[in-house]
């Protein structure tokens, strides 16, 4: 008979999204990308005598710092997996890199809102033949750049689902997938890697902002309209804004534990209130990107063992981490 030694019961808190190795890839490659633009629009402006080109790199060089940070918390929360000084594992480092991100595009947009506002009072000439070439160039780079920081995780999520086993499930199934649908939005943001996300985001936002730049240039060219180009920038300092506040929304939400999935605690309820068991508390928290951890405490007047609750719940893919607190139900009075 095998002899159950306490560190059979022993478990690690890898707590990383799936594609965390390729999304830390990419966004070094990104960065690489960004800073060879960046110093090249420098060196270049240096050695034209351009003050557009040399703002456009100092401009990347902001988004470059950014994407620096949601790399170095992809390589740090790698590295630092296995160390116990952290409770839940590293998986929540992500979330805090998206949310200084967050901060830093929040600045970029009252910067940039800043300028529109100041030369709408104070026009100043355009040198378009130059300003346009480099709003080309910046625009190619983002585009590239997006490319690469692309999301590609919804298209594994069903092959993750089967990870942790399928026992009960049937029991479930129709009214899960039912409910499913009411929720996508939320446990698409529950399974969503922020940390990849800010670094998309702010390449989206220079490229949106490159876009809008081109056309302001052109029309403001064509038809003499200075005001044009302050008025676009303020179109793109709301662009940037915006995906600021929902980024901060989403990432600050997992760093103070909200809870991440809707449907998950009735999940939960159908799966383990049998028999006249209650649930009396229930804490369900984001560790990472795909991964929930959760504390249930169950009254009932036949208790069993934990590890019996916990297999009820094998069939839920997105608790990674669950402890189980199992009272007796007090008598009749």
């Amino acid at each position: 008979m095998h002899s159950h030694s306490i560190e059979d019961h022993r478990h690690g808190h890898y707590f990383l999204g799936e594609a965390h190795e390729r999304n830390e890839r990419r966004t070094w490659a990104v960065i690489v990308l960004c800073a060879a633009m960046m110093i090249a629009e420098i060196v270049g402006g240096i050695w034209f005598g351009s003050v557009a080109l040399i703002a456009d790199g100092l401009h990347m060089s902001t988004h470059t710092g950014a994407l620096l940070i949601a790399a170095l918390a992809y390589t740090y929360s790698r590295r630092y997996v296995d160390d116990r000084r952290f409770a839940f594992g590293t998986g929540k480092l992500g979330d805090l890199a998206a949310f200084a991100s967050a901060i830093v595009l929040a600045m970029i947009a009252l910067l940039i809102a800043y300028e529109s506002v100041d030369r709408f009072f104070r026009p100043v000439s355009i040198a378009f033949n130059e300003a346009i070439p480099i709003a080309f160039l910046g625009l190619l780079v983002n585009l590239a750049s997006a490319w690469l920081l692309r999301d590609e995780d919804h298209h594994h999520d069903h092959g993750h689902d089967h990870v942790q086993g399928h026992a009960h499930a049937h029991d479930h199934d129709e009214t899960d997938h039912d409910h499913d649908h009411d929720h996508n939005h939320r446990r698409d943001a529950y399974r969503r890697d922020n940390n990849l996300r800010s670094a998309f985001i702010h390449v989206a936002a220079d490229a949106i902002i490159s876009v809008l730049v081109i056309v302001g240039l052109f029309a403001a060219r064509a038809f003499d309209w200075l005001w044009l180009d302050p008025v676009v920038g303020l179109i793109g300092a709301v662009v940037v804004a915006t995906w600021a506040w929902s980024l901060v929304r989403s990432a600050g939400a997992v760093l103070l534990d909200m809870s991440p999935d809707p449907a998950l605690p009735r999940k939960i309820a159908d799966r383990l209130e049998r028999n006249g068991d209650r649930i009396f508390d229930l804490h369900l928290w984001r560790v990472g990107p795909g991964h929930v951890a959760g504390i249930v405490s169950l009254m009932s007047a036949q208790p069993q063992a934990p590890s019996v609750y916990k297999g009820r719940l094998a069939d839920l893919p997105a608790l990674s981490h669950v402890t189980v607190e199992v009272e007796l139900c007090p008598g009749p009075h």
